[in-house]
């Protein structure tokens, strides 16, 4: 159990503790890591000196600059700081696809990707894809009912917009292969398929293209 030093009072001010480098009582806003030292106190370490080089990037067609350390999660960048909260946490190790966001229009998982690797980068998350909410994924969402609890669709709508950036006529074996990575505990993996295959024909049919063939029976869900 996390315990602190036995009985300090003022007369102890300026007390380094066992383990640490911050005087006691701390005073003002401090940066710190905690850990255990080998007496059972609580050693605290400033760490405000090493100032985090701000880290600039493109989020959503925006610049932004964060005073955040290179090593943070991109998802906690997004959902402490930004307060962004479209990307959810699953798993924390990039093995759910709850969290997945764009790089450069790549999919990734946003729980794995530090904030080092997002310098001068451009990123969208759920809420820069459509603006409004009328993206047309997310159109064939609402018509195909994919959504039960609904946790995992961002990522789902995230990984299926930068499929069909790469390829607009997927078949169902492109679509199983591209959407592998992200789970659904509710199983609606055959309305997504079947929103996705919804979705490309009216990317196409926007853009003057002959949408490819798709039948209702493979529609049923």
């Amino acid at each position: 159990m996390l315990h602190g030093p036995p009985a300090l009072s003022a007369d102890d001010k300026g007390t380094v503790l066992p383990g640490s480098d911050v005087p006691w009582p701390v005073e003002g806003t401090l940066s710190v890591n905690l850990c255990i030292d080998n007496m059972g106190y609580i050693a605290v370490t400033d760490t405000s000196k090493e100032s985090a080089m701000p880290i600039t990037f493109m989020l959503n067609d925006r610049s932004i600059s964060l005073d955040v350390e290179g090593e943070m999660p991109l998802l906690w960048a997004l959902r402490d700081v930004l307060k962004l909260t479209g990307t959810k946490f699953g798993c924390g190790a990039g093995l759910c696809g709850a969290c997945t966001v764009h790089r450069e229009g790549e999919a990734i998982r946003a729980c794995t990707t530090p904030m080092s690797s997002v310098q001068g980068r451009r990123i969208t998350t759920i809420e820069g894809l459509g603006g409004q909410a009328d993206h047309p994924l997310q159109d064939a969402w609402i018509r195909h009912n994919v959504a039960q609890c609904g946790y995992c669709q961002p990522g789902q709508i995230m990984a299926a917009s930068a499929l069909l950036a790469q390829n607009p006529s997927p078949t169902d074996e492109d679509i199983d292969r591209a959407m592998a990575g992200n789970l659904c505990r509710c199983g609606t993996y055959s309305r997504i398929r079947a929103a996705i295959h919804d979705a490309a024909g009216q990317l196409q049919s926007d853009s003057g293209q002959t949408p490819a063939p798709y039948y209702q029976s493979n529609l049923e869900s």
